[in-house]
């Protein structure tokens, strides 16, 4: 197929705009080659100087478990027993972002049928996060943090080309803030250095198609909303 040709454009942009955060998995195990060949192919992602400023640990079988584990008897126990390395939300939310915020989260518990009152399904579904939704997968994302925000920025390029990757392969994903949340947890269990800050997780697989949760998919602002076109 040549590179200039159409057929080559609408392939990268169905895998661009299939792209989605799953929240349940099949068991279905994704070959070591596979897994290897996403990361290579994501680690042509540009960066300042082509200074690649990620280190990602791949999780499968009894590490993933064990870390899962050790993450759940910490959540369960209450609030985050240590303040995050960063911030991932504002520390206030205004207008648009408060309204989009809440779409998103009520969207994802309308499709699970969890109503508002219910806050201890609300906590379990929140949990299932560290379990990487069920995923046979789990990767946990870290930074140098003497790097500064144009790294972090070139980080983002680099999760996402993960991401759009799994869906050539017929894989999906879901890149998951909350791990942060219980950063010496995950480095206490995977031995990551101190100078290391542990910006996400990600769980990767295939797509359970039968479950509700994996059909919402929040709206996305038309162009014309965050965009000035200027002559």
């Amino acid at each position: 197929m040549d590179s200039e040709s159409p057929d080559r454009a609408q392939f990268v942009e169905d895998a661009i705009t299939s792209r989605r955060s799953v929240r349940r998995y099949l068991e279905t195990p994704v070959p070591d080659d596979l897994i290897r060949q996403l990361l290579q192919v994501a680690g042509r992602a540009p960066s300042g100087a082509n200074m690649q400023p990620w280190h990602v640990y791949v999780l499968k079988g009894e590490r993933k478990k064990a870390l899962s584990e050790a993450l759940k008897q910490v959540y369960e126990a209450g609030p985050a027993p240590y303040a995050r390395e960063y911030n991932y939300y504002p520390l206030e939310f205004t207008e648009p972002y408060l309204a989009r915020r809440r779409a998103c989260g009520w969207g994802l518990y309308g499709a699970l049928g969890i109503e508002r009152h219910e806050k201890d399904r609300m906590a379990e579904q929140h949990a299932r996060n560290y379990a990487f939704f069920g995923a046979p997968v789990g990767m946990i994302f870290t930074i140098d943090n003497f790097l500064q925000p144009g790294s972090w920025l070139d980080y983002g390029m680099f999760l996402q080309s993960i991401m759009v990757a799994a869906r050539g392969h017929g894989l999906h994903t879901c890149a998951q803030a909350a791990f942060a949340n219980y950063h010496k947890t995950v480095r206490e269990q995977l031995d990551v250095p101190v100078r290391r800050i542990i910006v996400c997780g990600m769980s990767l697989g295939y797509a359970d198609p039968d479950a509700p949760e994996n059909a919402f998919s929040p709206d996305r602002e038309p162009v014309e909303s965050y965009t000035t076109f200027l002559d």
